[in-house]
């Protein structure tokens, strides 16, 4: 027998992907359908990720992970430049093909990597601006124009694909949503056969919660004076709380000042795993926030679930929340505007029930299920996989 195979039948290598991700959390209350997706098209994945306490939930996907310290909350160009010079090694010894960096710090963080490691098939999904995105001062305006030369400029190849979650991140960095490098998704998608409408509670008191990290940016300070605002003229609104606060973002609301809100109606409750009972036991989902999303998981959860929305009138929350059909929208940082709303659904239980299955309807037939999501996602790499 010969040792050695003749060239046509030497066994094909699996193609490897590499995600690219700050933290392991986000990838893993985001991302792992899309991980379960690349692995079910024959490819090799690795997470490169912050390592904490969520490598066993990414590794049951089929996933290998490996470990990266990377500071999201860091802007230095030296920390960015060094993690990269570590990513760089790390994508030659996994030996990508395709390296696909998730959220802002990971682009930029993965998109030098990726050149330094002559890696051109790159798929830069961003998830939001955050407070770049929500800035709407001369900085702001200069720190994006300065990410789109950047993005779009050395950071890119001639392969490199752009995935947003709504289209006006794409505009606001100098890139039609209808080109053909750039695709537009809803969020990460949710599964609508796990998260099911369950029978609205009873009226009054309209039920409220808030589903998000507590941070200034999520307007949660907006939501408890708007409740405050919305009892002084005598509705009946309760305001519920979950989540916690954010130890590696600067935006933090710390829980001193989250305890000292929990009274007249107002409780936070803290983090919470289930996101579905947290619905069942209310009747709208709010989520204020000042700008910057991509398009928020809580809006897509609680829309599953069957509840109304009430949200901001800003980039990613729009994309989901159309004003009088699946929720209202309200200004930005307009805590009498959300008062209002509040007043209004708590005297209209119709009104709350139709706006909630409409949102559920939103989910089923928009393009923001986990299925529709991850379908679109293939086909870039697929595309990218062909090149």
């Amino acid at each position: 027998m010969q040792s050695d195979a003749a060239p046509g039948n030497m066994p094909v290598p699996m193609r490897r992907l590499v995600f690219v991700v700050t933290e392991d959390w986000f990838f893993a209350s985001h991302f792992l359908p899309m991980a379960r997706a690349a692995i079910g098209m024959g490819l090799s994945v690795a997470v490169v990720t912050r390592v904490r306490a969520h490598r066993a939930a990414i590794e049951a996907t089929g996933a290998q992970v490996v470990p990266l310290e990377a500071e999201r909350a860091s802007l230095n160009p030296m920390a960015a430049g060094y993690a990269a010079g570590q990513l760089a090694a790390i994508l030659k010894a996994l030996k990508a093909d395709i390296v696909h960096c998730i959220a802002l710090r990971g682009i930029l963080v993965g998109g030098t990597a990726a050149a330094m490691a002559g890696i051109p098939s790159r798929v830069f999904a961003l998830t939001g601006l955050g407070l770049v995105g929500a800035r709407s001062d001369r900085l702001g305006r200069a720190t994006r124009l300065a990410l789109r030369a950047l993005i779009r400029g050395p950071l890119a190849s001639s392969r490199t694909r752009f995935l947003f979650e709504n289209p006006d991140d794409a505009l606001a960095l100098g890139l039609d949503p209808l080109d053909r490098s750039v695709t537009v998704v809803g969020g990460a998608g949710v599964d609508p056969a796990i998260l099911v409408p369950q029978p609205l509670p009873p009226m009054p008191p309209l039920r409220v919660a808030v589903v998000a990290r507590m941070l200034w940016s999520k307007g949660i300070d907006v939501a408890v004076e708007a409740v405050r605002l919305a009892r002084t003229q005598g509705a009946p609104v309760e305001l519920a709380l979950y989540g916690a606060p954010d130890p590696s973002n600067r935006r933090a609301i710390d829980a001193n000042t989250l305890r000292a809100w929990s009274r007249d109606g107002i409780v936070w409750h803290g983090p919470t795993t289930d996101v579905a009972a947290v619905w069942a036991g209310h009747h709208v989902a709010c989520l204020p926030s000042r700008g910057g999303e991509g398009l928020p998981r809580t809006l897509l959860e609680a829309a599953a679930c069957g509840r109304a929305l009430v949200a901001s009138d800003v980039p990613g929350c729009r994309s989901l929340v159309r004003d009088g059909v699946e929720g209202l929208l309200v200004p930005p940082d307009d805590a009498p505007a959300l008062a209002a709303a509040l007043v209004r659904l708590s005297g209209d239980a119709g009104l709350v029930a139709g706006l909630g299955a409409a949102a559920r309807a939103r989910i089923e037939t928009g393009g923001f299920t986990e299925d529709a999501v991850t379908d679109q996602v293939r086909a870039v790499w697929r595309d990218l996989l062909d090149a």
